[in-house]
C-alpha cells in the first residue's frame, strides 16, 4: 500500500505544478484575495488544492484532508496535509520560487512526504524508514559542522510582525556566525535544501502544518533535524522551527531560544 500512497502523492504534486507553470505570471489583481493582513490566496491556490484533493480522494476516498485553502478535517487514522502552493507572495509577484506539498500521516505520525519545485522539476520525496530522495536519487544533510562554514536559510516573519525585534537579534546572532542567509520564500524548499545538503540550517517563526508536515519527513529521512524553539518536538503544532543538517542544531537552537524565550510558545 505504501507504494500506492506514494504513486498517488506524486501525481497530485505534479498534476498540480503543471498548473501552476502553466498560469504563472497571468495573475490579475482581481484574482488576488486577502486572507488576513500580509497573508494571501488566488484562484489558483484554490484550483491547485481542489486538483489535489479530486486525485487523492479517487484512490483514497475513506481519507480525510487537511488543507490550507477549503479544508480541515480532523484526524482520521489516514489524514492528507496540503499546501497546493507553498510561496503564494513569490507566485503574485512573478518570482519563480514555490512548490507544491503534499504530506501523509498514520495515527498523527508523518508517513509519507512530497514536494515538488515545478520551477526545477524537482521532485523530493520519501518514507518513513525508506530514505529521502530527489528525482529518484537518495539525498542526504551536509556534513558541515562548523557555523562560519555554514549557509541557512530563513523566513521573516510576516504573521507576527511585532515580534521583528527579537526576529533580528536572532538574524543577527547566526548572521555574525555563518557564511551567509538566504530568504526564498518556500519553506518546503527550504528545508528541502538542508534534506540534499544545500542549505545547512533554518528558522521561522509560525509556520502551519501544511508548511512544514511533507518536508519534515524528508528532512529526517535525510539524516537532518527539526524542533521547535526549546528543541522539543512541538513543531507542528507550534510551528516554531529551527532544522538543521543535525551538526550545527545546537548552535542555531541556542541563538534562536535565547531571545525568544518566555515570548512564543515553544
Amino acid at each position: 500500500m505504501s507504494e500506492e500512497f506514494k504513486t498517488v502523492a506524486v501525481t497530485a504534486a505534479k498534476q498540480a505544478g503543471h498548473l501552476l507553470i502553466s498560469n504563472f505570471g497571468n495573475l490579475q489583481p482581481a484574482q488576488i484575495e486577502t486572507k488576513t493582513k500580509f497573508d494571501f490566496v488566488t484562484w489558483i491556490d484554490k484550483e491547485s488544492e481542489s486538483r489535489i484533493i479530486d486525485i487523492i480522494q479517487h484512490s483514497f476516498p475513506e481519507h480525510t484532508i487537511y488543507a490550507e485553502e477549503t479544508r480541515r478535517d480532523e484526524h482520521g487514522e489516514y489524514r492528507w496535509i496540503i499546501d497546493p502552493l507553498d510561496g503564494t507572495t513569490n507566485y503574485i509577484h512573478d518570482v519563480p520560487v514555490f512548490s507544491v506539498s503534499i504530506a501523509l500521516e498514520h495515527k498523527r505520525n508523518i508517513l509519507l512526504g512530497v514536494v515538488y519545485d515545478p520551477n526545477r522539476q524537482e521532485l523530493f520525496y520519501a518514507e518513513r524508514g525508506k530514505g529521502a530522495f530527489l528525482n529518484d536519487h537518495p539525498i542526504h544533510v551536509s556534513s558541515i559542522s562548523h557555523m562560519d562554514k555554514a549557509l541557512l536559510a530563513t523566513g521573516y516573519p510576516f504573521r507576527v510582525k511585532h515580534l521583528i525585534d527579537e526576529y533580528q537579534q536572532s538574524f543577527k546572532q547566526l548572521f555574525l556566525k555563518s557564511s551567509g542567509i538566504r530568504r526564498a520564500g518556500s519553506a518546503a524548499i527550504d528545508l528541502c535544501y538542508i534534506a540534499c545538503g544545500r542549505y545547512d540550517g533554518f528558522w521561522e517563526l509560525d509556520l502551519k502544518p501544511w508548511d512544514l508536515a511533507a518536508a519534515f519527513v524528508i528532512l529526517q529521512e535525510a539524516g537532518g533535524t527539526m524542533t521547535d524553539f526549546s528543541g522539543g518536538n512541538a513543531v507542528l503544532s507550534t510551528g516554531n522551527t529551527i532544522a538543521s543538517n543535525g551538526h550545527l542544531h545546537s548552535v542555531l537552537l541556542n541563538a534562536v531560544r535565547d531571545v525568544f524565550k518566555g515570548i512564543v510558545e515553544q
